[in-house]
């Protein structure tokens, strides 16, 4: 499994890309090998040190990752994810005060292989000074038509307990259903398409304790629905484009994303991946991301409403990433091992149509940077 794993639900969602990108080529090697019973992950170790600076916001911290197989029948993973953050963002330094806390999460799996079927089942619990969230998660996948094409159906449920700084104990909860459906598609011994779609469901406490929005130029605490539903799809392609002697593989990707907030949001992805010698996988890729306005997002309401919110994350922005992969395979003793050293670094702009910086009046924009060392190996 991936570094992505042991990533924070709540921390920086590009990070996670870093480390899936690395496989994707990888497994392109796959396509054209003779169908055969799922086999169980194998046994790894990874750590990971993760670095995020952007908006005011700045969290680092290590992730460890260990899988190991028992009897050929189940493969346990456990992972560690740890985040200093040190928050002062254009919501924290507008309404409050800067502030530094920990967040660790703490994460277990379960895989069993039969025949062509491999079953899935998670838990993770991340805990903060004033937030704890804990999500269950299932998931199958089925490979049919001789190997050519793999189904896959999931569900997740989690809960947040949500607190506030100074006072004892939680106040309020928010729970969270997610079920999802795939499909991948092997095209031919080089190209494979992929579609997959997700389902969305939130109650509870969905606010923050601690934001604000303005009504007639005063700040008031933000009211939002104690309910949200949504609907994402996404499309992709990977291939193989190599030829004599020179592996790489191109991919392509569609996602769009809607929910009752109104929010609709499209991205696109494009990258690049290619082998240098046996040793080196590079990969590239370009980001493109546009979101439109939740119904009651307002910079500065003019009139009261039932329902408002000044939260930067559900008004209007486009945002554009690049980032790039570097992997070394060890030679030597560490060969045996598959010891790999890994490093992604992805930069990121956010552009905001509506959200204002109150200390200037301009729409808000920051630029942003995820950088990922770490290393994988099989034992």
């Amino acid at each position: 499994m991936a570094a992505i794993e042991t990533l924070s639900r709540r921390g920086r969602r590009a990070a996670g890309q870093a480390a899936s990108a690395l496989l994707k080529l990888l497994g392109l090697a796959l396509l054209g090998s003779q169908a055969k019973a799922v086999d169980l992950p194998a046994d790894r170790a990874e750590a990971m040190f993760h670095v995020y600076d952007g908006g005011g916001v700045k969290a680092s911290g290590p992730a460890l990752l260990v899988r190991k197989s028992i009897a050929d029948k189940v493969s346990v993973s456990g992972g560690l994810y740890v985040d200093m953050v040190s928050n002062a963002s254009i919501d924290v330094v507008t309404t409050a005060s800067p502030y530094k806390e920990n967040r660790t999460e703490w994460s277990l799996g379960l895989d069993h292989a039969v025949k062509d079927s491999l079953i899935r089942l998670s838990a993770s619990q991340g805990k903060e000074p004033d937030y704890q969230a804990t999500t269950l998660a299932a998931d199958v996948s089925q490979e049919v038509f001789g190997g050519m094409t793999t189904i896959s159906l999931g569900a997740s449920r989690g809960q947040d307990d949500v607190g506030r700084k100074g006072d004892t104990g939680y106040f309020d909860q928010a729970r969270h259903w997610q079920y999802r459906l795939g499909a991948s598609q092997i095209l031919s011994p080089r190209w494979l398409l992929s579609l997959s779609a997700e389902a969305l469901a939130d109650d509870g406490y969905l606010a923050s304790p601690y934001r604000v929005a303005r009504v007639f130029g005063s700040a008031v605490p933000e009211r939002l629905p104690r309910t949200r539903s949504a609907r994402a799809v996404k499309l992709r392609l990977l291939g193989d484009i190599g030829e004599a002697g020179v592996r790489s593989a191109v991919r392509g990707e569609y996602r769009y994303y809607r929910d009752t907030w109104a929010v609709q949001a499209h991205t696109v992805e494009g990258g690049y991946s290619r082998y240098f010698g046996s040793d080196w996988l590079a990969d590239g890729f370009v980001r493109l991301n546009r979101q439109s306005d939740a119904l009651f997002f307002s910079d500065n309401l003019s009139a009261e409403t039932t329902y408002v919110t000044r939260n930067r994350q559900l008004s209007a922005f486009n945002s554009r990433s690049v980032g790039g992969k570097l992997s070394y395979s060890m030679g030597g003793a560490a060969a045996a091992y598959d010891l790999k050293l890994n490093g992604a670094l992805e930069l990121v702009r956010f552009d905001y149509s509506h959200f204002t910086d109150l200390r200037t009046g301009k729409a808000y924009a920051f630029n942003g940077m995820v950088l990922q060392l770490y290393l994988t190996g099989r034992f």
